[in-house]
């Protein structure tokens, strides 16, 4: 039976994707070597990098315009630390917006470096909603912002303007719609959501902010370092990125993010449509917060799990619980999921409907 595959992070990904990195497990450009083996420092590897870091600059079009993109290691979780190592001043302060789990864990690293404030927060209301209309202090070293909260299915719909530098953990939602890219002077993600396996994370960087904070920053975490080394300072995730490149390169195929922004608004609209209609589900957050990339549900009467479950599970739908923090439901629709399977999602709810009715 074909899995529908749901699963918030390591993710679905382009099955041609899959095709094409199993054939590099065996024997990666004909070297009869795998792509698990080969050296990082190979001819091969090395234009593998290179390429993945200037695709990733033209699709969010930032060639030219005095960036650097980084394919790292240590996950979303390590730019928490590594953002205010490279950007926060000596006895400075950074502006953080708290809209969840992952953007208050950011917050918390920032904190031995310097005052830290929070603009705002919707934590009182278990983050159901993105604060709107607060103040960013003018002599903050950098505001930072999470685009998409995958465990609570809210997503930033714009972004502040500001005169301090920004930065965004674009995790859940990179590469899925048409954003000014140039707004944001460091961009993170892990890419376990639009983008690859796990083992790789991209930071997109505006090198004029860089080396301007007086402090001594170690090598692993400076940015500096890794730009100087081109992603290679230390062993990077071979395989990780080279399927990352993969994904990108089935990207700008399909249009680039214009195309893949047009289907993942149909996804959405398609699964919010029904838990709108549908008596037994009611949708978690404000309607003008909800994400694209992760709906998140409920039902009415706790009655009727045990038989959606059922429903859900016969039909090959897979990675629909909520995040064991909240609970409920949680649908994540990333670039790869094809609106079919958020068509089986829907019918099943439907028949949910008929049944108990």
């Amino acid at each position: 039976m074909k899995k529908h595959n749901y699963s918030a992070g390591p993710c679905i990904l382009p099955q041609e994707v899959f095709e094409k990195a199993s054939r590099a497990v065996l024997n990666f450009n004909n070297s009869g070597l795998s792509i698990l083996e080969i050296s990082h420092r190979s001819k091969d590897f090395v234009a593998v990098m290179d390429d993945a870091r200037a695709l990733t600059l033209e699709l969010l079009g930032l060639e030219g315009k005095g960036y650097q993109a980084l394919f790292l290691q240590g996950g979303a979780s390590l730019e928490f630390l590594r953002v205010p190592y490279n950007l926060m001043k000596t006895d400075g302060k950074a502006a953080y917006l708290d809209t969840g789990t992952w953007a208050s864990g950011a917050m918390k690293e920032a904190k031995p470096f310097g005052e830290t404030i929070a603009v705002a927060s919707s934590k009182e209301s278990n983050y159901t909603f993105i604060p709107k209309n607060y103040s960013i202090p003018i002599d903050a070293d950098y505001f930072h912002c999470t685009s998409n909260n995958t465990i609570f299915g809210t997503q930033m719909k714009s972004f502040p303007n500001t005169n301090v530098p920004v930065v965004c953990d674009m995790s859940s939602d990179i590469f899925s719609r048409v954003l000014d890219f140039s707004k944001f002077d460091i961009i993170y993600a892990g890419a376990q959501k639009n983008m690859g396996p796990a083992g790789t994370t991209l930071v997109v960087i505006k090198e004029e902010i860089l080396g301007k904070t007086g402090r001594n920053i170690p090598n692993i975490l400076n940015y500096e370092q890794h730009i100087a080394k081109e992603s290679m300072y230390n062993t990077p995730a071979v395989f990780a990125v080279y399927t990352s490149l993969l994904t990108l390169q089935w990207l700008k195929n399909k249009g680039g993010i214009a195309a893949i922004e047009k289907e993942n608004e149909a996804k959405a609209a398609l699964l919010y449509n029904e838990i709108d209609r549908n008596p037994l589900f009611k949708g978690v957050v404000a309607t003008e917060d909800r994400s694209v990339m992760n709906a998140t549900f409920t039902l009415n009467n706790s009655e009727h799990q045990e038989t959606f479950d059922a429903l859900w599970k016969a039909a090959g739908i897979s990675g629909i619980n909520g995040h064991r923090s909240v609970g409920g439901y949680r649908a994540s629709m990333y670039n790869a999921l094809p609106i079919e399977s958020v068509q089986v999602l829907v019918d099943v709810m439907k028949e949910l409907e008929n049944r108990v009715q």
